[in-house]
């Protein structure tokens, strides 16, 4: 931060945001690749004489434990990072998602080591989960932390932008490889490339945060002996309910978001509109790349007009964005491309979000209250909100639509009434 203009970023700030960002990136690539590749591993880590729905659902199971984990791996992970530091979970958080990716590709299978191979599996996951569960929060921390106030919209909507990139790098590896080699080369070891890349590039990542600074408001509260005194998360759920209510509604908006209308809707597409899966991959990418640029955009407009607006507007957007994504489907399915790209866009909603929890939670007990919040809401929410959506298209075709509305419409409550107006935002970081 400079004397002439507080607003400005420093060369240290931009090298923080930019290795923030791509640690986080391919952390969520390490954490997503799974799925991309659960038919593979369904046939590889589990007895051939299960039915093939059993394996798939075994695999499935495993790849959900990740998301069980999260709330847990969080908790602890925030604990210290309130006590003891940010950088050093930050750091910790990349290396327990990279290791346990690199190992996934060593795995051997059921073929050769029995039972022992599913379990393996699912050890590796719970860890990995654990790590996101640490990761998601501290970044944000971490990087609001270390801008100046007027910034954090931009440095958490960039954090989150890298974050989704993850997504999108992990769609776009696994598509290369069915593209280069065919399902029996995959079957025969191809899969496995996909989890070493990103374990060796988590690993270099790691090495790279090592270069970080800790956070100016950390040292600031060590040096002035303020860090919390007794467990940072009793301090939360006894004096802060109201910020984290609030914080879980907006994490239901950012959930519904990413998982209605990033990961499910080409599924729903393929089922209830009969678009060829080609088209409806290619439409996902064009929406998560708007997604990254829209996080940025919504973050930019927080620093501008006040994260409690955007919010409002964003929700607004965000629902009628989502209606008009399956209302042009169904009517223009040759301008898919166009309308899901936009979707995504009005998506980039979630990026505003983390500046909204940032500032609900005074910085001795941030890091563990914004952990618990997001994380606990992301389980249930995330593992939910697919079968929701699923039960309730048996009876109403725009179940999708109607869902995200009703999160939406949760977020735009909880900003109007426990998000802090633009006066008020800057003196909640200090």
């Amino acid at each position: 931060m400079t004397d002439a203009d507080p607003r400005a970023l420093t060369r240290r700030d931009l090298r923080t945001l930019s290795l923030a960002a791509l640690g986080g990136a391919l952390e969520f690539y390490d954490f997503i690749i799974f799925v991309f590749f659960t038919a593979v591993l369904a046939q590889l880590f589990f007895p051939p004489d299960l039915p093939e729905w059993m394996r798939q659902l075994q695999a499935l199971g495993i790849f959900a434990a990740g998301y069980l984990a999260r709330p847990l791996g969080g908790i602890v992970m925030a604990h210290f990072g309130d006590r003891v530091g940010r950088k050093r979970i930050f750091v910790l958080s990349v290396l327990l998602m990279a290791v346990p990716t690199l190992l996934m590709g060593l795995l051997p299978t059921y073929a050769e080591i029995g039972l022992a191979a599913p379990l393996l599996l699912l050890t590796l996951r719970l860890v990995q989960g654990a790590a996101v569960g640490g990761e998601v929060p501290g970044a944000w921390v971490f990087v609001s932390e270390h801008v100046p106030p007027a910034r954090i919209g931009l440095a958490c909507g960039t954090l989150t932008a890298g974050l989704t990139f993850g997504i999108l790098l992990g769609s776009l590896v696994a598509s290369a490889v069915n593209a280069w080699w065919s399902p029996q080369a995959v079957l025969a070891g191809a899969w496995r490339w996909p989890f070493v890349l990103g374990g060796v590039f988590g690993l270099g990542a790691m090495w790279l945060r090592r270069f970080l600074h800790e956070t100016p408001v950390f040292e600031s509260l060590r040096a002035r002996r303020a860090l919390s005194e007794g467990l940072p998360l009793r301090e939360v759920l006894h004096g802060h309910g109201r910020a984290v209510v609030v914080s879980m509604l907006l994490t239901w908006m950012l959930t519904a978001g990413i998982v209605v209308v990033i990961l499910m809707t080409p599924t729903l597409l393929q089922t209830l509109l009969a678009i060829p899966a080609a088209e409806a991959a290619r439409a996902n990418s064009a929406a998560t790349l708007a997604l990254c640029v829209g996080c940025i955009v919504y973050g930019l407009a927080a620093d501008r007009y006040g994260v409690r607006a955007v919010l409002i507007v964003g929700a607004l957007v965000l629902i009628a964005a989502t209606a008009m994504l399956y209302a042009g489907a169904r009517a223009m399915p040759q301008h898919l491309i166009a309308l899901y790209a936009v979707t995504g866009l009005c998506v980039g909603v979630v990026g505003a979000v983390p500046s909204a929890m940032v500032q609900a939670f005074p910085a001795p007990i941030r890091y563990s209250g914004i952990s618990f919040a997001y994380n606990g809401a992301y389980a249930i929410a995330g593992g939910l909100t697919p079968l929701a959506v699923a039960l309730w298209l048996r009876s109403e075709p725009q179940a999708a639509v109607y869902y995200v509305a009703a999160a939406a419409l949760g977020g735009l409550a909880a900003a109007v009434w426990g998000v802090p107006g633009r006066r008020d935002a800057a003196s909640a970081m200090r």
